[in-house]
C-alpha cells in the first residue's frame, strides 16, 4: 500500500508566508487574478467551458451517500442546469459526518492544514469550472465570476487556513514542568497540549457569492479539526458542488475518509438549515445571508458558535472633493457592479442641504442626483459593456424591491432595462436612485437589497455623522464611506466609524479601488462589533472558538 502524500511538506513554504500576510498586512495573493494569467495554461477557458458543460443536466458525482434528486436550478441567464445531487437528511449527515470527523480530529494540525492547501490549489486549477458555475447560478458577469468566485474566494479561504494553522501553533505540543520541593527531587511532569475541533461544523451559503462568503468558515473549521456541513443556497448549488467533490479528493488521497465534508442540499421546497443549525451535533455555523434568519440562528443554535454575516445599511457621507468627477465615476461604479447584489453596496448617501464643496463649485443635493444620473448613463450607456458590468438579476425579489423603492421618494435615476447581446433571456437592470429627505428613515433604515441607493438630504454634514451613527449603530452596515477634504469632518468620520464598528472608506475616486470589494490579506470584511455581523474575515477571532486546547499530563520518574 503506497504511503499517503505529505501536503503539509509540499505546502509549507506557501502556508508560511501567508501568515506572515496576515501580519504584513500589504498586497499579495497566492493566486493569479487574471483568467489571462499564463499559470492558468493557454486552454485553461476551453477545459473548463467543458467541464462545467460535462456537469449539465445529469447526477453530480460525490462520492457521498444520499439519493440523487433534481435541485431544479436554473441559470440567471436562461440555462436549465438539470443537475441532481445526492440528499441527506439532517440527522443521517451529522451522524456521518461526525463518524468520519474523529480521525480527522487526531491529525496534527500540520497535517490538516496541508490537506487544506492542497484542496485550495486544486480549487485554482479548477477556476474556470467554478467560474462557469458561480456564472450560472448567481447571475455574475463571467469575469466577475471567475475572479470574486475563484482566485478571489481562494485567497479568502487560505487567509482562514493561515489564522487556524497559526492559532493552533501557539502553545507546545509538549513540554516539561519541574517544581522544586524543600526536600527530596523536584516534582516533574510531561504535559502534553492538543488543539480540539469543537465538532460538526455547518456551512450555510447564499444565492450570491456561494465561494466567497463559504470558504472561509469551510477552511477555518476544517484546519481546527472540524468535519463539515455544506449547505448550499437551492438556486446556487453547483459552485460549492465543485467544491466538495475536490475536498473529498484531496481528504482520501491523504488517508481520511472523505466524509469529513458532506454536501448537504435541501430537497425542493423542504428548508433544512434550520433542521441542521439546531442539530445537538452541530457545534459551529457559518452563515450569510438575510439579518432576520441571522438573528434566528443566533437566538435558536445555542448549542454552537454562530460566525454569521447579515445586512445593513451601507452609507456614504458626502461633503467635500478635489476629485468630483473621479468621486462620481468611482460611486456609479460601485452601485453598477453586480446590479447591487453585493451585501457591501452603499445604499444610504447623505448630502448637507447646502451642497458638498467640489473642485467643479458647490453641488446642491439636486445637482449631485443629477450628475451621478449622468454618470450612470455614461457607465451603462453601451449594453455590452453594462451586462459586464451589471450581471443578472438573482430573483423576482430584487425587481419587486425596485418597484417598491421607486414609490418611496422622488426618482432621479429610474432602473431600466438592459439587453444582455449574448444571453437575451437574462434580467439585467441599471440602478435606481432615489432622493429622499433625513426625515424618511421609515424607508432608508430597511436595507434594500438589489440596485437600490438613496440620496438623502440631511441639514449639514455633521447631520449626516449623526444619521450614519445612528442608523449604522442600530441596524448595521458592512461599509461605509467619507468624501471631505476637511481633516476635522475626516476625523469625526473615523470617530463614528469606530463608534459603530463599521470599516471605513476616504475619498475613494480611483478607477481601481471600490467601497464595495476587499482585499485579502490586508482588508477586514465584516465586524462583531456591528449589527450586520457576528465577525470579521478573517482575524484570530474567527478561529479561535472553532477549538480548544486540552491537555494530558503524567509524572517523570526521576533518573
Amino acid at each position: 500500500m503506497s504511503e499517503s502524500p505529505d501536503f503539509f511538506t509540499r505546502h509549507r513554504e506557501l502556508l508560511e508566508r501567508a501568515v506572515r500576510a496576515t501580519t504584513e498586512r500589504a498586497s499579495w495573493s497566492a493566486y493569479p487574478e487574471m483568467p489571462n494569467d499564463p499559470a492558468y495554461g493557454e486552454d485553461g477557458m476551453a477545459t473548463g467551458s467543458e467541464a462545467f458543460q460535462a456537469l449539465v443536466g445529469k447526477p453530480f458525482d460525490l462520492g457521498q451517500p444520499g439519493e440523487p434528486v433534481a435541485a431544479g436550478e436554473v441559470s440567471p441567464y436562461g440555462l436549465e442546469l438539470g443537475i441532481s445531487y445526492p440528499y441527506l437528511a439532517p440527522d443521517e449527515a451529522v451522524a456521518i459526518a461526525k463518524t468520519a470527523g474523529r480521525a480527522w480530529r487526531r491529525a496534527s494540525a500540520d497535517t490538516r492544514a496541508g490537506v487544506a492547501a492542497e484542496i485550495l490549489a486544486r480549487l485554482n486549477a479548477a477556476s474556470f469550472e467554478i467560474a462557469q458555475a458561480v456564472q450560472h447560478t448567481t447571475g455574475q458577469a463571467f469575469a466577475m465570476a471567475f475572479q470574486a468566485g475563484g482566485p478571489h474566494a481562494q485567497d479568502r479561504g487560505l487567509e482562514a487556513v493561515a489564522y487556524a494553522w497559526a492559532e493552533q501553533k501557539h502553545h507546545p505540543a509538549s513540554a516539561i514542568w519541574s517544581k522544586p520541593q524543600r526536600k527530596g527531587d523536584p516534582i516533574t511532569m510531561e504535559k502534553t497540549f492538543t488543539p480540539v475541533g469543537r465538532g460538526v461544523a455547518l456551512v450555510i451559503a447564499c444565492v450570491t457569492f456561494p465561494t466567497w462568503n463559504s470558504y472561509p468558515g469551510l477552511f477555518a473549521s476544517l484546519v481546527t479539526g472540524n468535519p463539515v456541513l455544506v449547505k448550499p443556497h437551492p438556486k446556487a448549488i453547483l459552485p460549492l458542488a465543485v467544491t466538495v467533490r475536490i475536498a473529498r479528493e484531496v481528504l482520501a488521497e491523504a488517508g481520511f475518509d472523505p466524509n469529513v465534508v458532506l454536501l448537504v442540499p435541501e430537497k425542493p421546497g423542504s428548508p433544512n438549515a434550520g433542521d441542521l443549525a439546531r442539530h445537538p451535533d452541530v457545534r459551529i455555523i457559518d452563515y450569510t445571508g438575510s439579518t432576520s434568519f441571522g438573528d434566528w440562528l443566533e437566538a435558536n443554535a445555542r448549542q454552537a458558535v454562530v460566525y454569521a454575516e447579515k445586512a445593513g445599511l451601507n452609507t456614504v457621507v458626502l461633503d467635500s472633493t478635489d476629485n468630483y468627477k473621479g468621486l462620481l465615476s468611482n460611486l456609479a461604479f460601485s452601485l453598477s457592479l453586480y446590479s447591487g447584489q453585493m451585501c457591501t453596496t452603499p445604499q444610504n448617501l447623505l448630502i448637507a442641504r447646502t451642497g458638498m464643496t467640489t473642485d467643479q463649485g458647490v453641488k446642491t443635493p439636486e445637482q449631485f442626483a443629477q450628475d451621478l444620473s449622468a454618470a450612470l448613463d455614461g457607465l451603462l450607456g453601451d449594453p455590452k459593456r453594462a451586462a459586464g458590468i451589471l450581471g443578472a438579476i438573482t430573483s423576482t425579489a430584487v425587481t419587486d424591491r425596485l418597484e417598491q423603492a421607486a414609490a418611496t421618494g422622488s426618482v432621479v435615476h429610474p432602473s431600466s432595462a438592459v439587453e444582455n447581446p449574448q444571453h437575451p433571456e437574462a434580467v439585467v437592470r441599471t440602478p435606481l436612485v432615489v432622493a429622499l429627505a433625513a426625515s424618511g428613515e421609515e424607508v432608508y433604515t430597511r436595507e434594500w437589497f438589489g440596485p437600490i441607493s438613496f440620496v438623502i438630504e440631511t441639514e449639514s454634514t455633521k447631520e449626516s455623522l449623526e444619521v450614519l451613527r445612528r442608523t449604522v449603530g442600530e441596524h448595521g452596515a458592512l461599509t461605509a464611506m467619507v468624501h471631505s477634504t476637511d481633516p476635522d469632518v475626516l476625523e469625526a468620520a473615523r470617530d463614528a466609524a469606530l463608534d459603530v464598528g463599521v470599516h471605513l472608506s476616504e475619498n475613494l475616486t480611483s478607477p481601481a479601488v471600490f467601497v464595495n470589494q476587499t482585499t485579502a490579506f490586508s482588508d477586514f470584511h465584516g465586524s462583531p462589533a456591528s449589527p450586520a455581523a457576528t465577525a470579521a474575515l478573517s482575524d484570530p477571532a474567527y478561529v479561535t472558538g472553532r477549538f480548544t486546547t486540552l491537555q494530558s499530563r503524567r509524572h517523570v520518574a526521576a533518573v
